[in-house]
């Protein structure tokens, strides 16, 4: 149904409920899991941080952190493709949305190296691969998604994405770097520390926001859903009052994006649950399993099955419902392998993450390409090397687990007892 371009979440209820169907099981058994799929108190976080995500784009939060990326980095080689990806990081603690960080940086950023005199297909490149940070560097809906299914600490998963988010985004600014030399791209001027602490001064505001999500969830004044009610509470300040770049009258339009942008993703999440059930009803967490430790029972062999799958998987579907489909399975492998959970989670994430810029789904990718106007297999190209290196870092969280555990280990112990 995917391949006749159906819609993902019509294909999986469908096909849900023609195996129903052939199973003999109750009708109401759809109504029911598809309820069950989404009536989950974490799953509230998700809209939230769409929302916040939305005003951030809307309210000119953007631009400021764009200043703020120019005066730290862009006096180095190729200059404003490190304030593309620099950006991308700041945005990621904004927003939790890949999607968000492309549409709203690569509207701002693509046509501005363009015209500066970069290359066409890189301008679009390290636009789409910065953006994947979204889904990396807390708070993330993709991690939200995931700790609620999984029933593990999210903020756990949101301290782990930390040190591979910087690491992603270090390894996409080397190559800025190498590619710059290499094209002799242009670059800034630099600019007095007077004038880098008054820039970065007027954005603190907006910047605080990650540390009052993290701070709060890891000190356990509020949960992750809590987290985000009390960052939209937030953020309603300084759009509305503080820096006034949102009318009160023009706020409806913000919430009506937000929840046409919220309605897609919850009803896949919805159709995905039944379908989810299903999986789990015909013991396929226990096939699947039982067939890869056939094939492999070794520690790098599942994590290596597990990449391979979910870098095939997500060329098609999105991280959402990829997580919301393999979940019995992901959870039944690692259970079987032994895998901590939370380390598991943070490998699955970064996985899928990279497929928001590999085609044929690649919603990232599709967003800059557009946006750049360059056909998407043109971008991809441009893309491959920096998708290589953030496998690299993936590799390298599975080979060294506490380069990755140290962090969320360390604030929040308990959740690995």
């Amino acid at each position: 149904m995917i391949f006749l371009r159906i819609p993902i979440a019509f294909a999986m209820a469908i096909s849900s409920l023609l195996v129903i169907l052939q199973l003999g099981l109750p009708f109401m058994t759809v109504i029911n899991q598809m309820f069950a799929g989404i009536n989950s108190f974490p799953l509230l976080a998700v809209p939230f941080f769409m929302l916040l995500g939305q005003m951030m784009t809307s309210g000119g939060i953007t631009d400021r952190l764009v200043g703020v990326s120019d005066v730290w980095v862009g006096h180095i080689r190729g200059g404003l493709g490190h304030i593309n990806v620099l950006v991308s990081m700041l945005f990621a603690g904004l927003s939790g949305s890949g999607a968000a960080d492309t549409a709203g940086i690569g509207s701002i950023m693509i046509p501005t190296m363009i015209k500066s005199g970069f290359d066409r297909p890189f301008s679009v490149a390290i636009t789409a691969s910065s953006s994947t940070l979204g889904v990396i560097i807390p708070p993330s809906i993709m991690m939200v998604i995931y700790g609620a299914l999984a029933q593990i600490s999210i903020g756990a998963l949101f301290w782990g994405g930390v040190v591979p988010g910087i690491m992603i985004g270090g390894t996409q600014m080397l190559y800025c770097y190498w590619i710059s030399k290499k094209y002799n791209y242009p670059y800034g001027e630099k600019v007095s520390i007077k004038k880098k602490f008054v820039v970065t001064s007027r954005a603190i505001p907006p910047l605080l926001l990650p540390i009052i999500i993290l701070g709060g969830i890891t000190a356990g004044i509020f949960t992750a859903t809590e987290a985000a009610a009390i960052a939209v509470a937030y953020g309603l300040i300084l759009v509305l009052i503080v820096y006034k770049d949102i009318r009160f009258k023009d706020f409806s339009a913000v919430l009506e994006k937000s929840v046409i942008s919220y309605s897609l993703p919850i009803f896949c999440v919805s159709a995905a649950g039944i379908m989810g059930w299903l999986i789990a009803y015909l013991d396929a967490p226990a096939m699947v399993s039982g067939y890869i430790l056939g094939i492999t029972t070794s520690y790098y062999g599942v994590f290596g099955m597990i990449i391979l799958v979910m870098l095939i998987m997500g060329t098609f579907l999105s991280p959402i419902v990829t997580i919301i489909i393999f979940m019995p399975i992901i959870q039944g492998l690692g259970n079987a392998a032994h895998l901590n959970p939370i380390h598991l989670g943070l490998i699955v994430n970064l996985t899928l993450a990279l497929g928001m810029v590999t085609p044929p789904y690649g919603i990232c990718l599709l967003i800059a390409s557009q946006i750049g106007e360059i056909p998407a297999p043109r971008a991809f190209l441009a893309i491959l090397p920096m998708f290589l290196l953030a496998l690299l870092v993936i590799i390298l969280g599975v080979i060294w687990p506490e380069l990755f555990l140290f962090l969320p280990k360390l604030i929040m112990p308990s959740s690995f007892g």
